[in-house]
Order: structure tokens, then sequence, then C-alpha cells
């Protein structure tokens, strides 16, 4: 089966900032897909490039498939309403509005009002619906909970979940680590210009180690360990504790989360 996307050697520079140092990647079909990086660090030039919004110094960049977008930042006429929004694209895309898409994001509950008038996650939703309209093999998703209130978050996580169960194929940049472990099968870190790693979850875990926070208070305080080995680090913790005389009142282990190992991850490819 072909990728859905395929990333050879992507390189991009602004004067003499080079953005992007080669950059490979794929995407598989029916998959979701993160492309992850501190601020700057070229994830939205990425996209730009392959959504063919942005030329490119060199490399090869394939895309099988119908791609739909939603950008980071996008904004309407102030005084549109929502369905106008809609029809205007579908007439662009010569496309039929696909009322079922309409109704699960909620669109038709917010027709009287003008885009002015519309919350974030109205927006947001209004801009997911307007990337779908045309029925796209592809989707990119920019931050696409950006500012979203928890209950806003949690109905676009849903769409999105519905999208992938009808075979799309869904692309995602997002800063919220929560967000990327909750949806995705796989993430690529973008570290440096170039892809510090492409895997699963898991994947990067056995890679960066398996992290562990030990949280352990006593009548002095709280105070947190990190380790990768819970067994020996508690045996020594707390044998260390009651050689002191120092009794503990609570325990609470955590275990490493995504954006523990991205940030490991990060400081591994800087240093």
């Amino acid at each position: 089966m072909r990728s859905a996307i395929q990333v050879c050697e992507l390189k991009k520079s602004y004067g003499s900032h080079v953005v992007l140092k080669g950059l490979d990647f794929q995407v598989e079909p029916g998959e979701i897909f993160a492309l992850l990086g501190v601020n700057g660090a070229g994830k939205t030039t990425a996209f730009e490039c392959i959504e063919g919004l942005r030329t490119y110094d060199s490399g090869m960049i394939t895309v099988n498939g119908k791609m739909g977008i939603q950008l980071q930042s996008s904004s309407l006429p102030s005084h549109m309403k929502p369905m106008e929004a809609v029809k205007l694209f579908a007439k662009w895309n010569k496309a039929k509005i696909d009322d079922v898409m309409i109704e699960n994001l909620g669109i038709k509950e917010m027709e009287k009002k003008q885009y002015i008038q519309l919350s974030t996650g109205q927006k947001r939703r209004l801009h997911l619906a307007l990337a779908l309209v045309g029925n796209p093999d592809i989707i990119f998703l920019d931050e696409p909970t950006a500012g979203v209130d928890v209950e806003g978050r949690l109905s676009l996580h849903e769409q999105i979940r519905k999208l992938q169960s009808k075979g799309k194929t869904i692309v995602l940049a997002s800063h919220d680590m929560a967000e990327v472990e909750t949806l995705c099968d796989r993430i690529a870190i973008l570290n440096g210009g170039k892809i510090a790693f492409c895997g699963t979850v898991s994947e990067l875990t056995e890679k960066v180690g398996k992290k562990y926070r030990i949280h352990i208070k006593t009548q002095q305080g709280t105070n947190t360990f990190e380790t990768d080995n819970i067994e020996d680090a508690l045996l020594s913790l707390l044998g260390e504790l009651k050689h002191r005389g120092i009794g503990v009142l609570d325990i609470k282990v955590d275990k490493g989360t995504l954006e523990q190992h991205f940030i490991e991850m990060a400081r591994r490819e800087g240093s």
C-alpha cells in the first residue's frame, strides 16, 4: 500500500536561516500522525510545504490523495454567517455539502450568528468543517484545539476519531502533549531542522528510557525524585528515610508522560 504522504530530504531556508535541513518521514493511510517540535522548530513551514502553500528549496514531497487544510491561524469576514462560509467553500470545491458532517460539527446550531460572534471553539469547528468540504482523503490540522476549552477539545477529539474511523488520514501539529498521546498512532519530533524521532509513543519511551517520578511526602514536606528503575529507587529512598528516622506519610508514582519524553529527546538532540 502506498504511503499517504512521503517526504524525502525536504530543505527550506529563509535567507541565511536554515529551517528544514533534510526532512524524511512518511504518513500511512488511515493513521493519525503528529509532527511535534518546540516553537520555531519548523512545523508550520513543513506543513505549508506539504500543503503546497509555500515553495521549498529542494527535496521531494508525494501526496497520494485529496487534501483538506485547517490552518493554525485563519479568519473569515466578520459578518459572514457559518453556513454562508460552508456554501461558499462548497461552490469553490464544486462539492455537495455533507449534511451529516455539518450536523456532527454543530454548524447548524450557530447558523444565526455572524463569524465575529463565534467563540474560539465554534470557530475551530467551523474551520474544520471548511477543511472537510469536498470530502478530502488527507486532513491537516495545525493546532486544532488551541484556545479551546475542555468541552470544546473533547468535542473536536471525538470528531477527529470519527474521521479516522471513516478511513481518513489525519496529520496534526499540536503543543498539547496530552492531546497527541490520546489521539495519535505515531509521532515525529522535529528538532534542529531534522526528524529526531519517528514512531509510536511506546517506542519513544523505550528510546529515552522509562522515566518515573516518585513523590514522597513526609512531615518535612514533599520531595520528588526521577528514575529509570523504580524498584531500586524506592528501596533506596525508603531505606534512607527509615535510617534517618523520618516517617513516610504518602507515596505517589507517576509514569513518564509524552511531554517528559519530548523534552528529554529535545535536550539530547540539542546537546
